[in-house]
């Protein structure tokens, strides 16, 4: 059994929800690969696979910004990974706040109106080299 059950697209990749374990909070959507599963489960701490630059991401190795994996979930249809994690540093997305969902739809102005404070400067986060 293991992660040999779980339903990888047709790129080997699987969807993965981030939440906050301790208040629920939604913090991002990544994917991983069989590998970066198998070094969450070993390591307990959240690796993905990075689509755009085509290699394992271990979240933090440059921001120092880790997750701890408390927990981790399958859908029923086993094809989306839910993992709970303790976010270490304050934030999970790279434009420094807490949750990479802090834009909500004004229907009315028909705008995406930015609903969270930073929680990080990113040119802080990461190496400008």
């Amino acid at each position: 059994m293991g992660i040999d059950n779980l339903k990888f697209n047709d790129k080997g990749l699987i969807p993965c929800v981030a939440q906050d374990y301790g208040d629920g909070r939604v913090l991002m959507v990544a994917y991983m690969n069989r590998e970066s599963l198998q070094i969450t489960l070993n390591e307990g701490n959240a690796c993905y696979f990075s689509r755009s630059r085509k290699k394992l991401w271990r979240k933090g190795e440059e921001s120092g910004n880790v997750q701890k994996v408390k927990g981790i979930y399958t859908d029923c249809d086993k094809d989306t990974i839910l993992i709970k994690v303790e976010q270490i540093g304050g934030c999970a997305c790279h434009h420094g706040y807490r949750s990479c969902f802090y834009s909500k739809y004004d229907q009315v102005r028909e705008t995406w109106d930015i609903i969270d404070k930073k929680v990080k400067d990113p040119d802080s986060m990461y190496d400008k080299k």
